[in-house]
């Protein structure tokens, strides 16, 4: 017979609530009662009825993640983009927290695609200003942690350092001796883009260097990029590199330089932010930024664990800074050897 709770508990010598508590990670449990109930659930095979149990608590262990960013920019060809390297890591950290984690795609109506999706928190990442899935979470009364800067005070986030990623990259650049040098990003109100277009100009003046800022609909991805490169490309005789933040959009990029017979580096160096397939896979491959997604998953999951708790803890969480990852896009044969 399937062994119950209560089994459980006769053997390990303890209550069915400490039992529970024990394997859910509601409440904390000291060492040795823990190494007790795990020793007896071990030895009687019991596997909890999750169904049951959310019928019985309310608590569906699950966690969310998603985004409104348009799957052109998010993911990709292979569906192993941006995305799902949070949504990897964060199915780890929420497995870490005896909880499952569901990913809702990008859709064209959030409001079907969270209807029947079961869910203690969500983590959102990288919203815009307006983002619908913000909206609906809020009004269903859902714990939320943003990955990225939040659209509006009151909201828990993990401090992705936008600003400081762009003024490494567009430093970095201007370092290769790039002089003309656009940036590239999406036409969405999102901070992520603000940022680093913020960033990108303080860097220019500076330089006393002239901004050129080209924004682009994120649904129309690596085809807009590479229509856009190629019009910059005549407009900008001496362009000689491109900070292009999204990493589909120096796909196109790149496209759109190897089309017009442009070398790169040599002619014109590009960088983008996101160090993922794209960026590794290019040719020559892109130099990035490595955002540290692994652990900037295992801090949402953390602080949604917290949330959804009711443990006080700060608003904003302090994420790792990103390390350049330079590679032959801006660094001339000699430096890459």
């Amino acid at each position: 017979m399937r062994a119950t709770v209560k089994d459980v508990a006769r053997l390990a010598g303890v209550s069915p609530g400490t039992v529970s508590n024990t394997l859910s990670g509601a409440r904390n449990v000291d060492a040795e009662t823990r190494r007790r109930v795990e020793a007896a659930v071990a030895q009687l095979g019991y596997v909890p009825n999750l169904a049951a149990r959310r019928f019985r608590t309310g608590v569906s262990n699950t966690i969310a993640v998603m985004t409104s960013m348009s799957p052109a920019v998010s993911a990709g060809s292979s569906r192993l983009g941006f995305l799902m390297e949070v949504a990897a890591s964060a199915a780890v950290s929420a497995l870490e927290h005896n909880a499952t984690l569901v990913l809702v795609p990008p859709v064209a109506d959030p409001a079907a695609a969270l209807r029947n999706v079961a869910m203690d928190g969500a983590i959102l990442i990288e919203p815009s200003e307006d983002d619908p899935f913000l909206e609906l979470l809020l009004r269903r009364g859902v714990p939320v942690v943003i990955i990225g800067d939040p659209p509006r005070d009151g909201l828990a986030w993990i401090d992705m350092h936008y600003r400081a990623t762009a003024n490494m990259l567009v430093g970095h650049l201007l370092e290769q001796g790039a002089r003309c040098v656009p940036l590239m990003i999406g036409a969405s109100a999102r901070r992520s883009y603000a940022e680093a277009e913020a960033a990108y100009r303080g860097l220019l003046q500076a330089e006393g260097l002239e901004a050129h800022v080209i924004r682009i609909p994120e649904a129309l991805g690596e085809d807009a990029a590479h229509q856009a490169m190629l019009g910059l490309l005549k407009d900008l005789p001496a362009l000689d590199g491109v900070f292009v933040p999204v990493d589909a959009f120096a796909t196109g990029v790149m496209r759109a330089l190897r089309d017009a017979g442009r070398a790169v580096p040599d002619d014109v160096k590009v960088a983008t932010r996101y160090d993922g397939l794209r960026a590794r896979e290019e040719r020559p491959a892109i130099t990035a930024s490595n955002l540290h997604l692994d652990r900037i998953a295992a801090l949402a999951v953390d602080r949604l664990v917290q949330l959804v708790a009711g443990t006080a803890a700060p608003l904003r969480i302090d994420g790792p800074l990103p390390t350049l990852v330079p590679r032959g896009s801006t660094l001339s044969s000699t430096l890459r050897s």
